[in-house]
């Protein structure tokens, strides 16, 4: 009895060294994929038409602005500003009557001077992988700067550059919340569920619909 219960606990370590290498590997393919195409200057940024802004909520739960969004809000207007995009993409999630991520980041870089022409909502980029596989296949643009912040980036990246698209990634400001342990935990986590879904499941947005023409 002892001796079975000793090799089942022995295959549960194993199985579960074998699952955090996984995990370390899949991180290690994301950044290195990734980060020859992401910046930190706009003076270093090559210039493109779109810049694809991924979404956020606006406000945590307790009410506070969210810094993940307020900072990548500044980025993609400083962008627009310095002419380094030409036209936002905001993408985000809009799957309840009372949420609506785009809206939001809309409304967000009107107030940062964005005119309302320079902007397009997507209102299905439910993940990231939805958000940059229809920028290409709905609205139909190949070549894009994604804006997020630095951990965000060098995943969008991935996914895009993956699916042959010639994505690069400006880095907003980054927030201190995120050296907390969860949060890294969760990207490592995401990061391996990103090189499943690429490379095994050929995954797809969850909604497609018509292509969409953006107007410049």
């Amino acid at each position: 009895m002892w001796q079975k219960l000793r090799k089942i606990g022995l295959w549960i370590i194993i199985l579960f060294l074998c699952t955090v290498a996984g995990i370390f590997v899949c991180h290690r393919l994301v950044e290195s994929r990734s980060q020859a195409f992401i910046y930190n200057h706009p003076d270093q940024l090559p210039p493109n038409d779109i810049g694809l802004v991924l979404g956020t909520v606006p406000e945590l739960a307790d009410g506070q602005p969210n810094l993940y969004f307020e900072n990548r809000m500044d980025a993609a207007a400083e962008l627009y500003r310095a002419g380094k995009v030409k036209h936002l993409l905001v993408s985000g999630d809009n799957s309840r009557k009372d949420y609506n991520e785009p809206a939001a980041m809309q409304e967000a870089l009107m107030e940062r001077g964005v005119p309302a022409r320079s902007i397009t909502l997507d209102y299905a980029g439910f993940r990231t992988l939805d958000s940059v596989v229809r920028c290409r296949e709905v609205f139909q643009r190949e070549q894009f700067t994604v804006i997020s912040q630095p951990f965000h980036n060098e995943r969008a990246v991935f996914i895009a550059r993956v699916y042959g698209m010639d994505a690069i990634g400006y880095n907003s400001d980054q927030v201190y919340h995120f050296r907390r342990s969860w949060l890294r935990v969760r990207e490592y986590l995401a990061r391996a569920k990103a090189v499943l879904d690429v490379y095994i499941l050929r995954k797809q947005p969850k909604y497609l619909g018509d292509k969409i023409d953006i107007e410049i």
